[in-house]
């Protein structure tokens, strides 16, 4: 059975990296980003190889400037073609830029996107102060364009709360929620994982 996800945000900097790479350690599976936007610190496939030890695709982009793949890809004075974002075959973990509406061009957006890919979106949310909506508008955005959502992850503190009343409004499955690593090793995030999700959800 091939195992193939994407994994987006409800905004950028909230840790789907890093919950990319506990997952594809913990499926075994290869891991890919399509466009790189910064390329100064870490990239996230070089964090995601750290953490997790598994086959990594070199990017389709790897872009100067970190912001927004539109504007970076303007500003380093590159044309992003949409053909070159097609997923690799097999077994795949693909991990979006930023939110789910982030731009990837002018023209498209990362839902679009994945909306093209038809592969099942796992969508990572934080619990601090206002993951509620921009949880429900992600979700929504993606509803509205027929993504097929595999499930809803929560990083962060425990928000009783907002971990129950998301999934229930949005109709999506609540798959887990991985708390704060500190320090982080690749042992501490498998055995965090372990700890707070279950492996057949996502098969």
């Amino acid at each position: 059975m091939t195992r193939r996800f994407v994994v987006t945000g409800t905004d950028t900097g909230i840790g789907k990296t890093i919950f990319s790479a506990a997952l594809a350690g913990a499926l075994q599976i290869p891991y890919w980003k399509p466009i790189q936007s910064g390329l100064e610190e870490e990239t996230d496939s070089e964090a995601v190889a750290r953490l997790a030890k598994v086959p990594i695709h070199a990017e389709a982009y790897r872009l100067v400037t970190p912001a927004s793949p539109h504007l970076a890809a303007a500003i380093d004075g590159v044309a992003i073609d949409l053909d070159a974002l097609t997923p690799p075959e097999g077994d795949l973990l693909i991990e979006g830029a930023g939110g789910a509406l982030v731009p990837v061009t002018r023209q498209l957006l990362y839902a679009d996107l994945f909306a093209r890919w038809q592969i099942p979106v796992i969508v990572c949310a934080r619990t601090s102060l206002g993951t509620i909506n921009h949880s429900l508008l992600t979700i929504e955005a993606l509803q509205s364009r027929g993504v097929p959502i595999h499930g809803l992850v929560f990083l962060g503190d425990a928000m009783e709360d907002s971990e129950t009343i998301i999934p229930e409004i949005a109709g999506v499955r609540r798959l887990g929620r991985l708390p704060i690593i500190d320090p982080l090793t690749p042992g501490n995030l498998a055995a965090a994982f372990a700890a707070n999700f279950d492996l057949a959800d996502f098969d």
